[in-house]
């Protein structure tokens, strides 16, 4: 057992995709097998969107830089460089970048993220 109280991460775990967003999850259950929290480093690419969703954990998003749109339910949300939202589990969102520069936000997400999860439509 260790008496280390910290964990630096250098090499975050990058996520493949097949639509042009890079993931890299520094920490959370693909990373460093944490099941409480997930946090990536996300760039979202100009005219990017993902399925609907309806997560069993609350994720909060911030911008770092660009716009990022959500549709919680059926209200139109769009965050601009230094703004942050939390959207609680079990909102249906859509998450997309409609904008013409990339979007790079932070997200966190409690428990961590998972696949089985997120239940996209």
């Amino acid at each position: 057992m260790s008496d280390q109280k910290f964990t630096i991460q250098r090499n975050p775990f990058v996520v493949p995709t097949n639509d042009g967003k890079s993931i890299k999850e520094h920490h959370g259950l693909a990373s460093t097998h944490n099941e409480a929290i997930s946090i990536a480093h996300m760039v979202a690419p100009p005219k990017w969107s993902e399925p609907y969703q309806t997560p069993e954990f609350d994720e909060f998003t911030f911008i770092i830089n660009g716009k990022k749109q959500f549709i919680i339910d059926d209200e139109i949300i769009v965050l601009e460089k230094g703004e942050s939202i939390h959207i609680q589990k079990g909102a249906r969102v859509q998450y997309s970048n409609p904008f013409d520069t990339a979007c790079e936000y932070l997200a966190i997400c409690l428990p961590a993220f998972s696949m089985e999860m997120v239940n996209r439509e």
